[in-house]
């Protein structure tokens, strides 16, 4: 079967052709600007030519148009007909309370995304123009919704409960949620055949550090607690999002700089992080260039950083029995060495320890703690489409 995976943004979209007999990718690409002047498509299939188009794409059913004729254009495309292309698996970021896997959608699993709207009205949005396109062009392919939330349905109450008027929950359903849910899951069944466990019997805390950057704890292959909340703004320090801060600090700041609800949560979510610390820029590598340059903020940045990824492991650790392992992934946790290094150092009150060398890895499936730590450390990079993928093939083989 293959399985196209498709991803939409507010402006954008990234799709994978992916053959799952031998889950090998056959086509993949991003359509950036849609709506916007300058939209184009960059779109790659395996063993060909790149291949860059620019034209004008009013909506997504438009950028998916043109992704379904790359994909079968005579010169660059992949398969021969959309006949091929089997089921259509939709990364959807909030699937609220509503959903605790991945489901087939249908009218009704349509009506729950929008109904969740309003709790992501960044997110659900094009992810629901995402779905309706591909109903209409392939009106008989079964589409599966993967959300980002359903991983963490799991937790327990004293975990997703925040401590306001519980009547906030009641009525508009305020509660920890946590995101990178398709991501935590992958790693979780992924470093399990790495332990040589059963994903029901093993206990991780995996960290997926990146611009944006969430912790898990989980036991017995399940999510009991992740770091971010009601929305994808707290937790972790990140590449332009605040995480956790004193809440009182909103309103102080929107009076002195006279700034009205929208405008601060764009300070929030856009202007703050490791961008607001450091002043250089969102992207770690630019920090830590500029901290080998003895640039005060950005070493700073990066300590911060650092201080709250140990916080919460440690937090973490008296959460779980037991933890088998450490997971590193994403940007950050697959390739920066030194934060790895820095961060596993702050855990050696937990029998944690790194073998630098085994540590002078980026980006593959690796055991990078040393043989006498009480704690194995992985580095597992994270593969959200091929995880989509999957579950969309099991979901319409059923």
């Amino acid at each position: 079967m293959k399985i196209l995976v498709i991803n939409c943004g507010s402006s954008s979209l990234k799709y994978q052709l992916i053959d799952m007999e031998n889950e090998e990718v056959l086509a993949k690409g991003l359509v950036e600007r849609i709506g916007i002047e300058g939209a184009r498509i960059k779109h790659e299939t395996i063993g060909k030519d790149k291949k860059t188009i620019e034209t004008p794409m009013q909506d997504h059913k438009k950028a998916l148009e043109l992704v379904m004729d790359s994909l079968t254009n005579a010169e660059y495309g992949a398969i021969a007909s959309l006949d091929e292309i089997g089921a259509v698996g939709h990364r959807v970021v909030h699937g609220g309370e509503d959903f605790a896997d991945s489901v087939i959608i249908d009218e009704k699993v349509l009506k729950a995304i929008e109904d969740n709207v309003e709790i992501a009205p960044l997110h659900n949005p094009p992810n629901i123009m995402g779905i309706k396109a591909c109903e209409k062009l392939l009106p008989n392919v079964k589409q599966v919704a993967v959300f980002d939330t359903a991983f963490h349905q799991t937790m327990p109450e004293a975990s997703y409960i925040y401590a306001l008027p519980y009547e906030y929950y009641e009525k508009y359903k305020v509660r920890r949620y946590g995101f990178h849910g398709t991501s935590h899951k992958y790693i979780t069944n992924r470093a399990a055949e790495m332990l040589g466990k059963d994903v029901n019997e093993v206990n991780l805390i995996t960290c997926h550090l990146g611009n944006g950057s969430s912790i898990c704890a989980v036991e017995n292959g399940k999510s009991i607690d992740t770091s971010m909340g009601f929305t994808p703004l707290e937790g972790l320090a990140m590449g332009t999002r605040s995480g956790d801060l004193d809440p009182a600090i909103i309103p102080f700041i929107m009076e002195k700089e006279k700034l009205d609800p929208a405008e601060m949560n764009n300070v929030l979510n856009k202007k703050s992080g490791v961008l607001g610390i450091s002043g250089v820029s969102s992207d770690f590598r630019d920090l830590e260039s500029a901290s080998e340059e003895n640039n005060h903020r950005a070493s700073l940045a990066l300590d911060i950083f650092e201080k709250r990824v140990r916080g919460y492991i440690g937090s973490y650790m008296t959460e779980l029995d037991d933890v088998d392992a450490i997971i590193f992934t994403a940007g950050v946790g697959e390739n920066s060495i030194e934060m790895r290094e820095s961060i596993c150092e702050g855990l050696k009150i937990f029998g944690v320890e790194i073998d630098k060398e085994r540590n002078n890895v980026r980006g593959e499936d690796k055991v990078i703690s040393s043989d006498n730590s009480k704690i194995k450390v992985l580095v597992v990079p994270t593969n959200e489409e091929l995880m989509i993928a999957r579950d969309t093939q099991q979901l319409v083989e059923k």
